[in-house]
């Protein structure tokens, strides 16, 4: 009798948490009790096999209900995007706790720890992103010029996008900064005969870069090294143009300016530094599920925290660009991508990674349709260059 009592306590006290999620109507459904949320039809249904405690979901409401949903004892009947649209667009109303997050973004910012949570999603398996990602396994934000280009399209498109930018001439040096599988530097070799190195901290990612290197006869023009950003000032190495696209996010706060500065210190002078990034409005520590299960130790830049970090090596900004809504398309392509190859990827990992992937991609697509986060890419010469085209040449 007691636990019924206990249980019926819990049921309330949840829905009233829950009532502050109004903005648009949906339904809860625990046991044989249904709650409408909102004014109006319901848009899609919640459906609960036990109460959340509201002590979990004040000490992080993202926690409480992304575990809850990893569990499965929290479901979604509809669309899981459309539904986190409606959570993830009231963000505000969640709350986490000055402990939660200290015990998450506490970074002690060594490099070997640094490489533990690097690889820690990174070398899950290059044949876990292969099923997904398209053929130029790009894990990072595409560019579609048409809303229907095909995801590798919009990837080739980001590629020659940010090539263009980098203004390319042959014999040139090139270094890609958290290099990924690698095909950044590839085209770049093949289009313009540039000399290329890039650096990861994952094992997965430089032996696949190796193999492509071979593939494609570019031993000529390219090197990968498993490297530390940290170590370039000490590296002897010069480039003409650096690159990073989706790595700063890594570095954590505290080292946006040691990560400028590596870069300055192999940049020549006049030289061009592109930066892709997720960007925050403002500098807030970040979402607790997606520290605790996603990335570990990431931190979300602001745009203008890492200008500011720039100008303090001399960096000009010539360029900056927000494609925030092509993050999205490609975030929702992945996801139909995932979603395909579920019968594969059940072979290989349990339910309860698969749902917390499923709400890794579908959460994050929310995010920036929401715009809790955006993606910017900047553009900066090392000192005055004047001998560039104009701004916006690409």
């Amino acid at each position: 009798m007691l636990d019924i009592i206990g249980e019926k306590l819990e049921e309330k006290a949840m829905i009233n948490f829950l009532q502050r999620f109004n903005a648009n109507p949906f339904k809860v459904k625990f046991k044989d009790n249904e709650f409408i949320i909102g004014e109006g039809a319901p848009l899609f249904t919640v459906t609960m096999k036990e109460p959340i405690p509201v002590s979990k979901l004040i000490s992080s409401t993202s926690i409480a209900l992304g575990e809850a949903y990893m569990d499965g004892t929290l479901d979604i009947e509809g669309d899981l995007y459309y539904a986190l649209n409606h959570f993830l667009g009231q963000m505000d109303q969640f709350t986490t706790t000055g402990d939660v997050l200290n015990k998450l973004m506490h970074n002690p910012l060594t490099k070997k720890h640094q490489a533990e949570e690097v690889q820690s999603h990174y070398d899950i398996g290059n044949d876990f992103y292969s099923l997904w990602l398209d053929e130029t396994m790009q894990y990072s934000c595409a560019y579609f010029k048409n809303p229907d280009d095909t995801l590798y399209e919009a990837q080739m498109h980001k590629i020659d996008h940010i090539l263009d930018k980098l203004y390319l001439k042959e014999g040139m040096r090139l270094l890609d900064i958290g290099c990924g599988w690698g095909f950044l530097l590839i085209e770049a070799a093949k289009k313009y005969k540039i000399k290329g190195t890039g650096i990861t901290l994952s094992h997965e990612q430089y032996e696949k870069f190796q193999e492509r290197i071979k593939e494609n006869h570019l031993e000529d023009y390219l090197e990968v090294r498993l490297m530390d950003y940290r170590d370039l000032p000490k590296s002897g190495l010069t480039f003409d143009r650096v690159v990073s696209v989706g790595m700063v996010e890594h570095v954590g706060r505290q080292n946006y300016q040691l990560f400028n500065d590596a870069v300055d210190s192999v940049l020549v002078k006049g030289g061009l530094f592109l930066l892709h990034f997720i960007s925050g409005m403002n500098e807030k520590p970040g979402d607790a599920w997606m520290s605790k299960y996603i990335f570990p130790g990431g931190m979300v830049p602001s745009l203008r925290e890492m200008i500011s970090d720039m100008t303090e090596d001399n960096f000009h900004v010539l360029d900056v660009e927000n494609l925030r809504l092509h993050y999205n398309l490609t975030l929702l392509e992945w996801a139909k991508n995932f979603h395909a190859q579920l019968p594969t990827i059940r072979k290989q990992f349990d339910e309860r990674f698969i749902r917390m992937w499923d709400l890794y991609l579908n959460g994050c697509a929310a995010a920036f349709y929401n715009g809790m986060m955006d993606l910017h890419q900047i553009l900066a010469t090392k000192g005055i260059n004047n001998e560039l085209p104009l701004t916006r040449w690409y």
